[in-house]
């Protein structure tokens, strides 16, 4: 691993664990074991180590999406591509949530800085994009509009299951995760006999 990729990796860590604000350039040199002032040699400005941590996220989850591209089988099915939410939401939140978190800090910088956002506009389109050729793969005509707010939705399940409480989750019906994974999964996907002509015609009304 280059010494770059461990500052950034360092932050996310850091963002998941103390949010935007413990995101500092002592902070990474400490927790990376790395002398004082190395981070800041490498990203001059706070902007600079955001936009870097961005883009080493948005590498991280390509490297996911073509290792998910090479391992489908080619008999996968609409069923099988539903499952796969539950389990993708029990490790986004229950196994390990320190991407999550760290995306969600992410996104709130997005707001105020174009780079950030630009970096993450490339992780939001290479996830769709995934997506939308897995679901493909399923015999489903979905597009990448379909799997965009799939992403989107899974997005706002996972940081409400992150954010939370229990009993709040049970009074509004967020509390069963395998019930919410094949959700978010239904709410978008397509029919397998929607025709791509009526598909087109529904998006334009």
């Amino acid at each position: 691993m280059s010494r770059r990729d461990l500052l950034c990796d360092t932050a996310i860590q850091i963002l998941a664990v103390e949010g935007g604000r413990g995101l500092t350039h002592r902070a990474i040199d400490r927790e990376a074991g790395v002398p004082i002032g190395t981070t800041k040699n490498y990203f001059p400005t706070r902007e600079a180590i955001l936009t870097a941590t961005a883009a080493r996220m948005t590498a991280l989850h390509r490297a996911a999406v073509d290792r998910l591209r090479e391992t489908t089988p080619a008999d996968i099915s609409a069923s099988d591509v539903a499952e796969l939410y539950p389990a993708l939401l029990r490790r986004a939140v229950a196994d390990d949530p320190t991407q999550m978190l760290a995306m969600v800090e992410l996104y709130l910088e997005a707001v105020r800085r174009p780079g950030v956002r630009e970096a993450l506009s490339g992780m939001v389109l290479a996830n769709a994009e995934a997506a939308a050729a897995l679901q493909q793969a399923a015999g489903l005509p979905s597009t990448v509009r379909d799997t965009g707010l799939l992403d989107a939705y899974f997005l706002g399940v996972a940081i409400s299951l992150l954010a939370l409480p229990l009993d709040t989750l049970e009074t509004v019906g967020l509390d069963d995760p395998y019930a919410l994974g094949i959700g978010v999964f239904s709410a978008t996907a397509p029919s397998p006999a929607e025709a791509p002509a009526e598909r087109r015609s529904a998006e334009s009304r």
